[in-house]
């Protein structure tokens, strides 16, 4: 009986799963997103989660200690001097998990492992644009159509002429009122 099991063994040997967190998170570490199942993925999380955490205080022992499972002297050093400092204002959840659907060969739930601040992004980047109904595209294409032309100051040669001084228009059209009317 697996009474009160801390952990997934994933059906591996202890070696084997030492050797399997090793590994993926060696490559999660290089290429910073990998694809695999669900249930190694929650496992490898939990691993990594606690490297970065390590690796945000850089001393030798917390080296050393990470260094255990990094082999790669590359890996380990991008850790440390890359991957850590981005995360230095984050308080844990380093990762995120994607999910993708079922294997096509035996249906195993498979996910996208990666790392949140990954290639330098920042969690404060700007949002996309929301995308507007079209009732909102015709008002916008008709509010640009109808937008008046900017005011430009005419040259000197351009000078406009005034013809008919005000009071002279509007005798003309008092005129014209009383010439309707008698006929």
């Amino acid at each position: 009986m697996n009474h009160r099991v801390g952990f997934n063994k994933l059906g591996l040997k202890e070696s084997h799963r030492k050797a399997l967190h090793r590994n993926m998170a060696t490559s999660l570490f290089r290429y910073e997103r990998i694809t695999t199942t669900k249930s190694k993925a929650l496992a490898v999380k939990r691993t990594v989660e606690k490297m970065i955490t390590r690796a945000k205080v850089d001393s030798v022992h917390n080296r050393r200690l990470v260094a255990r499972d990094i082999k790669d002297k590359e890996i380990l050093a991008k850790l440390f001097t890359d991957i850590a400092p981005r995360n230095e204002n984050r308080p844990g959840g380093y990762t995120r998990i994607l999910k993708l659907g079922a294997r096509q060969g035996d249906a195993a739930y498979m996910v996208i492992l990666e790392l949140v601040d990954k290639d330098g992004e920042s969690s404060k980047k700007e949002k996309a644009p929301k995308k507007t109904s079209k009732k909102a595209d015709k008002t916008e294409k008709k509010v640009e159509a109808v937008k008046p032309e900017p005011v430009t100051e005419p040259k000197e040669s351009e000078t406009v002429k005034e013809e008919a001084p005000v009071e002279e228009a509007v005798k003309v059209v008092e005129k014209k009122d009383t010439a309707t009317k008698t006929e």
